[in-house]
């Protein structure tokens, strides 16, 4: 008996009864009646206890399916999106299923799983053969485990020029080293050091998601790609396609401004920033961002992101000063057509003391920087993985308009807008593993003017 209701299913058991109940009474007095029913409400107990067991033993032999994010509009690479770009196929490119976020969902029964991506390229000066310097730019592993269905942690370990030392230029660093966790389906949290959603490049940077051999010049030079932070910070979706992030952070330093105008120059915020290494948090930072994913090939976005410089230290003139960084960007995709817009600027606050002790050595902090770009790129041909893509990129930008708190006549000059025109292409092997070359024209400076040739893959 006992073997047999085993097998059976609840509503069996309840129809037993049910046929029981309706048998001929005269053969049954009403005690032995009443001793059955409570013989079949027991077995009936059992046999929940075995198929709760037997559910138990289920859910833990598979590994648990992480909470997808609800699927929006096609935009990328580096877009914001949960499937691929008509142009670029690669694998989903949205800050909801970056690499980290990928891996974290696609993990095995143990809750690990690894990522990474690598760059290798060679630029050469025009007309200046011995100009010519190859490098294996970063190598990049990842690993994510998640604990639960909603509590996941990610960290990636960056390489960059191939040999770390004293007497080389090599770095390696945390990119990334957080814990995040869904309150619910459409909006989580994470807590560590993680990339801000500023611009398009700086959540999602691997090399087949952007076009051309190196990063563009905006997104590293005004935009301090890749900018990572200590702090809290929030991301909620909406079913409309909204997508919304805000969080508090730590910022800058303005004691690490350097005397070398020509490294202020190439990133003002890059020359201050702290990494996560024992950063000075007096004066902490907030962003915000707002991205539109909800009609097909389209998004629209932007960000804003303030805070203090200064962080209260009393050995520097202006102990209060700030940065204050915004940015909106678009992107329009249709059939093989990948069209694509960001402006980003930026300004420092009372700075004016600081500048005044600045003056001897030339370098004040500029009152204001700012650049944008317009790209364009075309599917020309597809055959099973291969694929090959040319695009062409326009940039503008300065890095120092103005100088604040220096006295008339002895402020440095302002330099010319930086203008580059970038012509190249995109040969994928594979989505995941591209070749990469192009040509660099500078209208203000052509001995800036170069060949880039490089290898670039993601797993």
């Amino acid at each position: 008996m006992s073997y047999f209701l085993k097998h059976l299913s609840p509503m069996t058991c309840v129809a037993a009864a049910t046929l029981a109940l309706c048998s001929p009474v005269q053969a049954q007095t009403a005690s032995e009646l009443v001793q059955e029913l409570r013989q079949l409400r027991d077995e009936l107990r059992v046999l929940r206890a075995e198929l709760d067991g037997v559910k138990r033993q289920q859910s833990q032999s598979q590994p648990p399916v992480q909470p997808q994010a609800p699927t929006q509009q096609a935009v990328a690479p580096n877009m914001h999106a949960t499937t691929s770009s008509p142009v670029q196929e690669a694998y989903a490119s949205s800050p909801q299923a970056t690499p980290v976020a990928m891996a974290s969902s696609d993990a095995t029964a143990s809750g690990v799983s690894l990522f990474g991506y690598g760059e290798l390229n060679m630029s050469r000066p025009r007309g200046n053969a011995a100009g010519a310097v190859a490098t294996a730019q970063r190598g990049v592993l990842g690993f994510a485990y998640r604990f639960n269905d909603r509590t996941r942690m990610a960290a990636e370990l960056e390489i960059e020029n191939a040999v770390v030392s004293a007497s080389d230029k090599g770095e390696v660093a945390f990119e990334q080293l957080y814990i995040e966790h869904d309150i619910d389906d459409r909006l989580s949290a994470k807590v560590g050091l993680f990339l801000l959603p500023v611009g398009y490049m700086n959540e999602t940077h691997e090399p087949t998601r952007y076009f051309g051999v190196h990063r563009n010049l905006v997104e590293t030079a005004i935009i301090p790609s890749t900018w990572r932070e200590l702090g809290v910070g929030l991301r909620g979706t909406h079913a409309s396609g909204v997508r919304w992030d805000a969080g508090v952070v730590t910022g800058f330093d303005l004691k690490k401004w350097s005397s070398d105008r020509s490294d202020t120059q190439a990133s003002p915020l890059a020359a201050m920033h702290q990494e996560g290494q024992q950063a000075k948090a007096a004066t902490l930072a907030t962003y915000g961002a707002l991205n539109y994913d909800g009609m097909p090939g389209i998004n629209l976005g932007g960000s804003v992101y303030n805070g203090g410089v200064g962080q209260k230290q009393p050995d520097v003139a202006s102990p209060s000063a700030s940065v204050t960084l915004t940015e909106v960007h678009a992107r329009w995709q249709a059939g093989k057509w990948d069209l694509s817009t960001l402006a980003a600027s930026g300004r420092f606050h009372d700075v004016d003391a600081f500048n005044a002790t600045a003056v001897g050595i030339s370098n004040p902090v500029p009152s204001l920087f700012r650049g944008w770009y317009g790209q364009a790129a075309y599917r020309l041909w597809k055959q099973g993985d291969y694929s090959l893509v040319p695009f062409v990129r326009y940039e503008k930008l300065n890095t120092a308009l103005g100088f604040s708190g220096v006295p008339l006549g002895l402020a440095p000059s302002v330099a010319p807008d930086t203008r580059v025109w970038t012509l190249g292409a995109s040969y994928y092997l594979h989505p995941q593993v591209v070749l990469k070359v192009d040509t660099q024209r500078y209208l203000n400076n052509s001995a800036l003017d170069k060949l880039n040739m490089g290898v670039g893959f993601h797993f």
